[in-house]
C-alpha cells in the first residue's frame, strides 16, 4: 500500500483515486452495467465525482492536523479497550442522539438558531442523499404493472409500492420537503445575518452568506421544477432543469471547502465526551501545584503530545510540563517566568513584591486583605474564646 500511495505523490491524490474507482464501479454495478443509467442526471454524477474527491482531499488535510490526528489516534486506542466498551457505546449514542440528530447543543444558544439550524442541517443531509441515491443508480423505480412499481436497490428489487400509495408518495416528494426545510432555514438564518448587527461584524461573504445564497438557490430552483411540472404543464421546465443542474453543480464543488464541510465531520465529535469525559462534565485529573481537579489524563497526554508533534517545548525546570497545573496556576507560573522570579512566597493571593516597589494582584479567584490594606480580622472562634 505504501509504495501505491508513494506512485501517487501523496495520500490525498492516492485516496481520490480510489475513491473515484470504487464511485464508478458502484454506478457499474448498481445500474446493471450503465443499462439502466440516467442521462438526465449525468451533470449531477460529474459533479458528485467531484464533491466526492473534493471532500477525500479535504478530510485527508484535515486528518493530517495534529490535532485531529491525535484525536482519531485516542479514539481508536479506547474503542480497542474491553474495559471501556459499555461507556464508549452509552456515550457514542447519547452524543449521537442529543447534539447530531436533536442538535440540542444549537438550542442552547437559542430557540431561534436552534430551529433554523436544525432545518438547515436535516434538508442539507436528506436532500444529499436522496440525490446521491439516485444519481450514483443506488436505487430507482422499475414499473411493474400500471399500479406497481418496484424499488430496485443495487440492482435487486427490495420492495413493492402501490403507485398512489403513501410511501409511494413520500419518495417521490423527499426532495420537496427536504428543499423546503432548506428554504425555511436558510431564510432564517440569511435573516438573522442581515438584521443582527452583533453577526455582521464578524461575519464573512465567501464563509458565511455564499452557502446561504447556494442552499437559497438549490431549493427554489428544485421546488420551482415540481410547480413547473404540475401546476404549469411543464412550462419552462426544460430551461430551469438546466438552471437547477447548474445550481447544484457550484454547490457540490463549493461544499468540501467552504461552511458546509462542518456537516459530515460534526459526527465526529462524538469523540469528546467519549474520550476526555471519565465522569461526565466532573474533572478527575489533579493539578501539580494547587491539587485541584481540572482536567483528565486523556486529555493531558493528548494535549503533550500535539504539542510536541508542533514543536513547542513547555517542559518545566522540575520536569513538569504546563499542561500538568491548571490555568490560574499556569497563568500565576507564566508570569512569574516574565518578571524573572520564583514562585511567590506566603499567599499566593497576595500581592507580589517587584523591584521596583510596585505591587501587583495576586493570582486566582480571590486577593488577599492586605492587597488592599485591611487589616485581618481575626476569626469568629478566637473572640469567642476570648
Amino acid at each position: 500500500m505504501d509504495i501505491i500511495e508513494r506512485k501517487f505523490y501523496s495520500k490525498a491524490r492516492f485516496y481520490s483515486f480510489l475513491t473515484t474507482l470504487v464511485l464508478v464501479f458502484v454506478v457499474w454495478y448498481s445500474t446493471d452495467q450503465f443499462v439502466h443509467i440516467d442521462l438526465a442526471t449525468l451533470g449531477y454524477l460529474l459533479g458528485s465525482i467531484v464533491f466526492a474527491i473534493g471532500m477525500v482531499i479535504r478530510v485527508c488535510f484535515w486528518f493530517a492536523r495534529p490535532a485531529t490526528s491525535q484525536v482519531v489516534k485516542r479514539s481508536i486506542h479506547n474503542l480497542k479497550s474491553a474495559d471501556r466498551v459499555k461507556r464508549n457505546l452509552l456515550s457514542i449514542v447519547k452524543t449521537g442522539f442529543e447534539n447530531i440528530f436533536l442538535q440540542k447543543f444549537i438550542f442552547k444558544r437559542g430557540l431561534y438558531r436552534g430551529v433554523q439550524h436544525f432545518l438547515i442541517a436535516w434538508g442539507c443531509i436528506g436532500s444529499l442523499a436522496f440525490t446521491m441515491g439516485l444519481v450514483f443508480g443506488l436505487f430507482r423505480f422499475s414499473l411493474i404493472d400500471a399500479d406497481t412499481y418496484g424499488v430496485i436497490m443495487f440492482n435487486h428489487q427490495v420492495i413493492q409500492i402501490k403507485a398512489d400509495g403513501v410511501l409511494a408518495e413520500l419518495m417521490y416528494n423527499s426532495l420537496n420537503m427536504f428543499a423546503m426545510m432548506l428554504l425555511i432555514g436558510a431564510t432564517m438564518a440569511l435573516i438573522r445575518r442581515t438584521i443582527n448587527k452583533d453577526v455582521r461584524v464578524t461575519q464573512r461573504f465567501e464563509f458565511d452568506i455564499l452557502p446561504l445564497l447556494l442552499l437559497l438557490g438549490a431549493a427554489v430552483t428544485g421546488l420551482a421544477l415540481t410547480v413547473s411540472y404540475v401546476f404549469l404543464g411543464g412550462f419552462f421546465h426544460p430551461e430551469l432543469r438546466l438552471i437547477h443542474e447548474v445550481e447544484i453543480v457550484l454547490f457540490l464543488v463549493y461544499f468540501p471547502f467552504g461552511k458546509l464541510f462542518h456537516v459530515p465531520i460534526r459526527p465526529l465529535a462524538t469523540a469528546v465526551p467519549m474520550n476526555y469525559q471519565e465522569v461526565v462534565k466532573v474533572d478527575t485529573r489533579a493539578c501539580k501545584k494547587c491539587s485541584s481537579p481540572y482536567s483528565n489524563d486523556d486529555q493531558i497526554q493528548d494535549v503533550k503530545e500535539i504539542l510536541a508533534a508542533q514543536q513547542f517545548d513547555l517542559q518545566l525546570a522540575d520536569g513538569t510540563y504546563l499542561a500538568d497545573y491548571c490555568p490560574a496556576c499556569r497563568r500565576r507560573i507564566r508570569v512569574m517566568k516574565q518578571l524573572n522570579m520564583g514562585a511567590p512566597l506566603g499567599d499566593p493571593y497576595g500581592p507580589i513584591q517587584t523591584i521596583n516597589g510596585i505591587h501587583i494582584p495576586g493570582f486566582g479567584q480571590k486577593r488577599a486583605e492586605e492587597f488592599y490594606g485591611v487589616p485581618k480580622q481575626p476569626d469568629e472562634e478566637t473572640v469567642s474564646a476570648k
